[in-house]
Order: structure tokens, then C-alpha cells, then sequence
């Protein structure tokens, strides 16, 4: 197991603190809003070239500009991302030039009503899973040419579910969106387990997160009493499970970033530390034991490559 000195109430500057990133090239998804800010403004203090992949592009421009000025470092840029829409993802993959060293998948949704994609596919596993698998792919060229590590933003809500293979897209089954998101976040955690594997020659290194209960507007979906809720099932409550996004942004950067990780691919991190096996009757804590099955992650992988390469998603140079 995998410890740190860092934990439950460390914040992402705390743990870059004194750590020189300078020269490092990194992209950030959804770091236009909630814990992908402060994630972008971490590694932007530690000398990191960084690029906002956002849908919003205006919002990204702000965001870029304000920590500009709050980090002084002018190396902060912004490029459109729709994890949505495959044309995004290849362009985006397309027109990035020259190496990359860390890759951070961090947006998503969360608990939307049932929508289908215009390929058919159920819109939280085509943007959370589909989406960065793609452009994690496209990209791997520049991740492979000097070694780079990818992070996978998952969640707790992998407990809810694991992916079904058989149904992926809710055509013979009724949607229920909580456990449409538990499989896309189970995704995220089994895209690293295999990449450790197909990936190890390569120096490019891949491992998942759960970064914490944050008030961000992944929340979109849901109302006060559907948050109360969720927070009441997991065991907590509102005062004592919910973290600032500066707290929830601190795993993502001792997974980007700690030497304890070097050459590590395919864990799960909670809390700043590796998590220990998921326990029955905990709903929050811990890695089912069906996020980490090779099998179930090889036939992932297959199962992603088939459905993207029949949209020509991606060349078969990087598979």
C-alpha cells in the first residue's frame, strides 16, 4: 500500500509545495470550473505549463487570466474539449504538438437524466469513460515520447455499480442514473488497470482517484434534498464528509505528481493515500474488488476500441 504524509484536509498547494515542475507540459479536462481549477492553479505554482481543456471556452479565458495573476505564471492556456462529442476529442488530440507529461481527466457529469449521444451511446459512460479514453489514445504519441503519467478523476460512486458489459448503453434495461454513474466511474478505474499492462514498455504510467464529496457544479443535477441525500447515505454528514475544492484537488496532485508513484499504474487513491479494499456495508471507502479485475479491464479495452474504432475515433498506430 502506497502511503503519504499528506491526507483527508490536504489542500493541492500543500502538497506541490516545493515540488519544480518547470518544463513539464500538462493538460487539465474541465479545468475551467470546481477542483479542476484548483488543480490547474496547483500545477501552475509549481511551474507546469498548463492547458484548460474546456467546453466553455469564455469560461475558460477567465479562469486562465485570474490565475495568471494569482500564480505568476503566464504559461496558462485554454483549448476547446467536448467529451461529448467525438469530433472534439480528435480535434483536440489532433492539433496538440510536441510532447505532454501529465494528463489529467477530470470533468465529467454526473447523474443526468437518461440522454443518448447522436452515436446512441448513454451520455455519462460516453462522456466520462468514451471521452478520455479517446483522447488519452489520441494522445499518446506525446505522452509516450518522454514518459507522462495520465489521472483518472473517479469516485466512491463506483460502489454502485460495475460495467455491464451486456448493456452498457440502457437499451434492454431501465436507466437509473446513479448506477449509469457508478459504471462510468468504474471505467475510469479499470482504463488505468489495463493501461498499466498494455503501457508498461512505455513509461507512461495511469492510476484513478476519488477526490472527495466537493460542492462543484457537477451537482448541477441534482437538488438540495438529492445532495442531503447522497451525503447521508454515504455515512456523513454535510459538516464532516464535504471537502473545499482546494481539499479535493489534492489527491489528483499527489497522483500527478508524488515520487511515491513513480512507475506505479492501475491503484486507486483516496484521501491523498492508496485505498484499501472496498469492506460490504461501507458505501463511501475503499476499491471494489471489480474495479481492479484484469479481466474485466481487458475486455473494457477491447470493448472501447471496437466501439470507437468503428467511428474511426482514433488510428490503430496508438492502440
Amino acid at each position: 500500500m502506497i502511503t503519504t504524509p499528506f491526507g483527508i484536509e490536504t489542500t493541492a498547494l500543500e502538497v506541490v509545495e516545493g515540488v519544480d515542475l518547470s518544463g513539464r507540459r500538462a493538460v487539465v479536462t474541465g479545468g475551467a470550473s470546481g477542483i479542476g481549477v484548483e488543480t490547474v492553479r496547483a500545477l501552475a505554482t509549481a511551474g507546469a505549463e498548463v492547458t484548460i481543456a474546456a467546453r466553455d471556452i469564455d469560461a475558460g479565458q477567465r479562469v486562465a487570466s485570474a490565475l495568471i495573476a494569482a500564480t505568476g505564471n503566464k504559461k496558462i492556456s485554454v483549448a476547446g474539449l467536448d467529451l461529448a462529442s467525438q469530433d472534439s476529442v480528435k480535434a483536440f488530440a489532433r492539433n496538440w504538438d510536441g510532447p505532454l507529461h501529465l494528463l489529467v481527466n477530470n470533468a465529467g457529469v454526473m447523474a443526468t437524466p437518461f440522454t443518448r449521444t447522436p452515436e446512441g451511446w448513454e451520455l455519462q459512460f460516453a462522456t466520462n469513460h468514451f471521452g478520455h479514453f479517446t483522447l488519452t489514445l489520441g494522445l499518446f504519441n506525446s505522452l509516450r515520447a518522454e514518459g507522462a503519467r495520465v489521472v483518472n478523476v473517479s469516485s466512491s460512486a463506483h460502489l454502485m455499480g460495475e460495467v455491464v458489459f451486456d448493456d452498457i448503453h440502457y437499451e434492454h434495461r431501465e436507466y437509473e442514473r446513479w448506477e449509469a454513474y457508478g459504471q462510468s466511474k468504474t471505467a475510469n478505474i479499470l482504463f488505468g488497470v489495463e493501461a498499466g499492462v498494455r503501457w508498461a514498455s512505455e513509461g507512461i504510467t495511469m492510476n484513478a482517484l476519488m477526490p472527495g464529496s466537493i460542492a462543484t457544479n457537477l451537482q448541477r443535477h441534482l437538488t438540495e434534498e438529492e445532495l442531503q441525500e447522497r451525503i447521508r447515505l454515504s455515512g456523513g454528514t454535510a459538516v464532516r464528509r464535504m471537502k473545499t475544492p482546494e481539499q479535493g484537488a489534492a489527491t489528483t496532485l499527489v497522483v500527478a505528481t508524488s515520487p511515491l508513484l513513480e512507475g506505479v499504474s492501475g491503484k486507486y487513491f483516496d484521501d491523498c493515500n492508496e485505498a484499501a479494499p472496498h469492506v460490504a456495508g461501507d458505501p463511501r471507502r475503499g476499491v471494489a474488488a471489480y474495479a481492479q479485475d484484469p479481466e474485466a479491464a481487458a475486455r473494457l479495452w477491447k470493448v472501447s476500441e471496437e466501439t470507437l474504432w468503428s467511428l474511426k475515433a482514433w488510428s490503430r498506430a496508438a492502440a
